[in-house]
């Protein structure tokens, strides 16, 4: 089960707006958002919340940082916002309300660009699991704390660092002896910190080296390197591959 304050360490300082027609779902998701965000804002219909949008650049030199739509509204459905939000902003990350007989609306929205979906009606988990997501995402794409002067150091905790360039784990000015495939390895996540690298992706890139790696020695080389790294720094995505992740300041 997520908890809150989980969710809190990457939510805090972000903003949203909320597109929704329904008032009394707009009004209970709002205050759960509220406990959250550093700000909430809010439209009963796809043409306000375009409205609102815009003002709030004008205002804030700045985007939301995330946007939550309903799909079917009155003036804008939710297809039309997202449309009109992308050609303001193409990189604006949006997640998407939908109902189970929102069928015909998602191949076009997943098509705009939509990866993140709630199914209605809301499950608060659902909710909190996809807020902490998305707003992970954002953090990853605006906040990736790599030094400016040192391209090649990635910062991976307060006192942990990856130097790319010379292959050195420090830990707090204590080096961290790594074996050559766990370098290969941080190597190719550290490539592009926040991607995720499936398995094809790892053992091609160690046959490059002339090395073989399985799909089974992938998961005890990672289990045995996450011993030597900060927590939750190699996030393994069910199905997909790992990725690293950089340390944020909160």
């Amino acid at each position: 089960m997520l908890h809150s304050k989980e969710l809190l360490n990457f939510t805090k300082d972000l903003s949203v707006l909320f597109a929704e027609d329904h008032e009394d779902l707009r009004e209970n998701v709002a205050e759960i958002l509220s406990a959250f965000f550093n700000r909430v804002d809010s439209a009963e219909n796809g043409e306000e919340a375009l409205k609102k949008y815009k003002k709030y650049y004008d205002n804030e030199n700045k985007h939301y940082d995330i946007i939550i739509s309903d799909i079917r509204m009155p003036r804008l459905n939710g297809v039309e916002l997202v449309e009109n939000i992308y050609n303001i902003n193409p990189g604006q990350i949006i997640i998407i309300v939908s109902a189970h007989d929102d069928a015909k609306y998602l191949l076009p929205l997943i098509n705009l660009g939509i990866e993140q979906f709630i199914k209605k009606p809301i499950d608060y988990q659902d909710l909190l699991k996809v807020l902490l997501n998305t707003s992970r995402n954002v953090k990853l794409l605006s906040k990736k704390d790599i030094t400016e002067s040192n391209p090649t150091l990635i910062k991976l905790s307060d006192f942990v660092t990856f130097s790319k360039e010379n292959n050195i784990l420090n830990d707090n000015n204590n080096i961290i002896p790594l074996t050559k495939y766990e370098i290969f390895f941080l190597q190719l996540l550290s490539d592009n910190t926040g991607k995720i690298f499936s398995n094809e992706d790892i053992t091609s890139y160690y046959s490059s080296f002339g090395e073989h790696l399985d799909i089974v020695n992938i998961r005890k080389l990672v289990s045995k390197l996450r011993k030597k790294l900060p927590k939750n720094c190699i996030e393994s995505v069910y199905g997909i591959g790992y990725r690293l992740l950089p340390h944020l300041q909160n």
